[in-house]
């Protein structure tokens, strides 16, 4: 990742730009789902989207991280993280409806623990490699991006299997939430502030 970012860079290409490629890429997987269209159509744009987000950490690496493109990076992740619950809520809102909320209920409380923890990581001037040179702290989960990704992209190839999958995913969801927020508890809530 890192050559291909210095080569970017070297060309001209900046994070900012591949951040906003790879939420065009996703947000077109999503449309693609949304419409009823499975398979290689989604997955296509919906790797190279991934790999996009990958790139564009790259890319800032060699040219010069920002704390903005860290920012925009986690922003257009959380959007193509939502959008594709959502187009399969679209797809089929009798079917997927419930369960398309109940996922991005989670992943909203998911991506809650996730910022929170990042917030008050930099507060206290904590930081970690653990999981490569990023913009924020990353706390380690039971379901990550990795994870997600496969899922959605078994869900692009057997979209039939969304409902039980969101309420099964969704479910794993909050257990590392609940896991990241005694995480938190113990890192941060002994400090006599009764919590705030």
């Amino acid at each position: 990742m890192n050559r291909s970012g210095r080569w970017l860079a070297a060309r001209g290409a900046s994070a900012n730009a591949v951040t906003f490629a790879g939420l065009g890429l996703g947000l077109l997987a999503a449309g693609i789902l949304a419409v009823g269209l499975s398979g290689l159509l989604v997955v296509v744009p919906l790797l190279a989207s991934r790999l996009a987000d990958g790139l564009d950490g790259a890319v800032a690496r060699a040219s010069g991280k920002t704390d903005f493109g860290g920012y925009l990076d986690i922003v257009c992740d959380f959007a193509f993280y939502a959008a594709i619950p959502l187009a399969f809520v679209l797809r089929d809102p009798m079917a997927n409806g419930a369960a398309g909320a109940f996922l991005l209920l989670t992943f909203y409380v998911n991506g809650a623990t996730f910022l929170g923890y990042a917030i008050l990581a930099a507060k206290r001037g904590m930081e970690t490699t653990s999981r490569g040179e990023k913009s924020l702290y990353f706390t380690a989960g039971l379901l990550e991006g990795s994870e997600t990704i496969v899922f959605f992209v078994l869900l692009a190839f057997v979209p039939w299997v969304f409902a039980p999958a969101a309420w099964i995913f969704g479910g794993l969801c909050l257990v590392t939430a609940f896991a990241r927020v005694l995480l938190a508890w113990r890192v941060f809530g002994r400090d006599g502030s009764g919590g705030r």
